[in-house]
């Protein structure tokens, strides 16, 4: 089955699927309740007159549903799909400095 590699690199989230024989239009990318959900189908069709069988059908599906970090900017999660590897880089917002807090003396 389709292998998926999350790693943090350069202050992003990186998905990569591994997703052989998948074109674009047969996947779906989508950010539901701060979570990242990759889905995919594929379904083939061929014809052959010269064997017994008239069609044959094949599908392949893939899902993976990844937890988003907090500091996820969801509004600007790219991804492309190349040779089979589909890649979604989520770009994650820089954490505040850590504010320090005085101690005051009683009265």
């Amino acid at each position: 089955s389709p292998t998926t590699d999350v790693y943090t690199k350069d202050n992003e989230r990186i998905v990569e699927a591994h997703l052989p024989n998948f074109e674009e239009k047969d996947v779906d990318i989508r950010v539901e309740n701060g979570a990242l959900v990759i889905s995919a189908d594929r379904h083939e069709k061929e014809e052959d007159k010269d064997k017994q069988y008239v069609v044959r059908e094949s599908s392949s599906s893939f899902y993976r549903r990844i937890a988003l970090p907090e500091r996820a900017d969801e509004g600007k999660i790219e991804a492309e799909l190349e040779d089979g590897l589909l890649m979604v880089k989520v770009p994650l917002t820089t954490l505040p400095e850590p504010k320090k807090i005085s101690i005051s003396k009683k009265k």
